[in-house]
């Protein structure tokens, strides 16, 4: 596992699509996950500068984002699908035929996970994955239970969750109690994962993810045991922190500067 601290969000976000960047320039073809939230957005505005700069270029790149609320169709603004228009695809030039986004209102949503499980599979596995963290340790919409769930899957979202995420709706009520996400055991066959955390609200979480046990209950935990994972972070979110500057620890403090 890798850390990194940032001084601040803009700092952070540069040096998340930077190393996005650096992956596509390296692998035209990449097929990268995505996730949403508050968090990535920067990092999305960021790669949109570099692809109108004509720094990286996405035509040959296929995305999987992570999940979906249960419910909301890609015209609801609150959904995923949205969002991930709204905030990236807009603004570079991926092909719309190499987008897999979660069908929020397939009528069978079962048979949906097994599709886009599928879909991930064909395509190679993902090479980049991107996620974040919620205050309860959640990755995608994993959220904390007994056993870490292996493929994509139906989510009850937990009334945390709930209530961090109906700042994005206009009816608070209507927040939906179920989602379809990217199971962990999926999330970790990546070859590289990032994750993003920016505000000392996360700062607990981060610490249980990074410095506690490896359990189901903090999902975001499990990325200690992969190969290939960095902690991307802004200060605040790292506050809680103990071991980053102990020498025998097995994490690395390096500050980034944005050029």
């Amino acid at each position: 596992m890798e850390l990194i601290i940032a001084k601040d969000y803009r700092e952070m976000s540069h040096q998340a699509a930077t190393q996005v960047a650096a992956n596509i320039i390296v692998k035209p073809e990449l097929v990268l996950g995505l996730a949403t939230g508050s968090t990535p957005v920067g990092t999305y505005e960021e790669l949109i500068k570099m692809r109108k700069k004509g720094m990286v270029d996405f035509s040959k790149v296929t995305t999987f984002n992570l999940d979906e609320y249960i419910g909301l169709g890609p015209k609801d603004e609150a959904s995923y699908h949205h969002f991930m228009f709204h905030n990236l695809f807009s603004g570079i030039n991926v092909k719309r035929e190499n987008i897999n986004l979660l069908n929020g209102l397939a009528k069978d949503p079962e048979a949906e996970c097994r599709r886009y499980e599928k879909a991930i599979r064909k395509a190679g596995g993902i090479d980049l994955q991107i996620v974040g963290i919620g205050q309860n340790g959640h990755i995608g919409f994993n959220e904390p239970c007994d056993v870490f769930p292996t493929v994509t899957h139906i989510v009850d979202l937990s009334e945390e969750t709930r209530r961090v995420n109906a700042k994005f709706f206009k009816d608070k009520k209507k927040v939906p109690t179920q989602a379809i996400s990217v199971g962990i055991g999926t999330i970790m066959k990546a070859k590289e994962i990032i994750l993003l955390a920016n505000t000392k609200e996360k700062a607990e979480a981060i610490t249980e993810a990074i410095e506690g046990p490896v359990r189901p209950q903090v999902p975001a935990s499990v990325l200690q045991l992969h190969p290939k994972s960095v902690m991307m972070l802004t200060e605040q979110a790292a506050k809680g922190l103990k071991r980053i500057f102990d020498k025998s620890s097995k994490f690395s403090y390096i500050e980034k500067k944005v050029l």
